[in-house]
């Protein structure tokens, strides 16, 4: 079982910038079976549907959603086997990236892939 809380959520002007972070805990074995960590996003709207935003793998491979690429960055994933974060740095925030951002977390274990999410923070980017 992983536990991910999410953090940084703010009221922002169009332009400026955010730093959410994410940290995730749990069991030793599940915190070092943790083989990627993601963002996604929930817009006004848009409630059934949660759109990814930037993960990387712990590996280091990153994937970026087009809206965002050269204004968001994730963070490497960091920690050991006590907990792990990542964390999403948010340049040149435009309205359209108002919504609730959700953290995920993905762990290989041996009866298969889990998915654990977060309880979201809220992102509102209005003048």
């Amino acid at each position: 079982q992983v536990h991910l809380v999410e953090s940084g959520g703010d009221l922002v002007q169009p332009g400026g910038s955010l730093r959410l972070s994410c940290a995730a805990s749990g069991s030793f074995f599940s915190i070092n079976a943790i083989n990627s960590m993601g963002w996604y996003r929930q817009s006004p709207g848009k409630e059934r549907e949660r759109e990814l935003v930037a993960s990387i793998t712990i590996g280091g491979r990153t994937n970026y959603a087009e809206s965002v690429k050269g204004r968001f960055t994730i963070s490497s994933i960091a920690g050991g086997g006590d907990g792990k974060w990542v964390y999403l740095h948010m340049d040149n925030l435009k309205y359209e990236d108002t919504a609730v951002y959700f953290c995920k977390a993905e762990i290989t274990k041996l009866t298969g892939i889990e998915y654990y999410w977060g309880q979201g923070t809220q992102v509102t980017v209005s003048s």
